[in-house]
């Protein structure tokens, strides 16, 4: 019983810096590392202790690729852009990409970015917006990823 109260403590403190995350990331463009790594933390906790995605080997490896990926295309648009000093992609998303990869493993992360790329290119098209608050769209994805996981892999 004891189990079951704390697994549900730690889903909804990761629903709560969820919540806060992309609150901060569609009024400010920043995602904050004072709720970002309290994710990370839960992340690590809830795939140790209960791997009911993947586990503890699966998620490290899909935060690696969920870091270099994001890593080499922040890179990328900082070498190639003209703006240098405006990138559309930032350290926050780096870092929240990694943590996405930790909570879903790279099959996970895989199908959350195609979704989170699809949603945030609706909103983007109809709001006629050029940058695109990520955070949200990912947790959108990632909420789908998980679900399809769950139920139909």
């Amino acid at each position: 019983m004891f189990f079951y109260t704390f697994f549900t403590l730690l889903l909804l403190g990761a629903l709560f810096c969820v919540w806060r995350i992309s609150v901060a990331d569609f009024r400010r463009r920043i995602i904050p590392d004072a709720y970002l790594f309290p994710l990370l933390l839960i992340g690590l906790i809830i795939v140790y202790f209960f791997p009911w995605i993947c586990g503890p080997t699966e998620s490290v490896v899909g935060a690696v690729t969920g870091y270099a990926l994001a890593g080499i295309i922040g890179l990328l648009f900082e070498h190639y852009g003209k703006d240098k000093t405006n990138t559309p992609i930032g350290m926050g998303d780096i870092k929240l990409l990694s943590v996405a990869g930790l909570w879903l493993g790279t099959t996970g992360l895989a199908i959350a970015l195609i979704f989170s790329c699809v949603f945030g290119g609706i909103w983007a098209y109809n709001k006629k917006q050029k940058f695109i608050p990520f955070a949200p769209f990912l947790f959108m994805g990632g909420f789908l990823s998980f679900f399809i996981i769950l139920f139909l892999l």
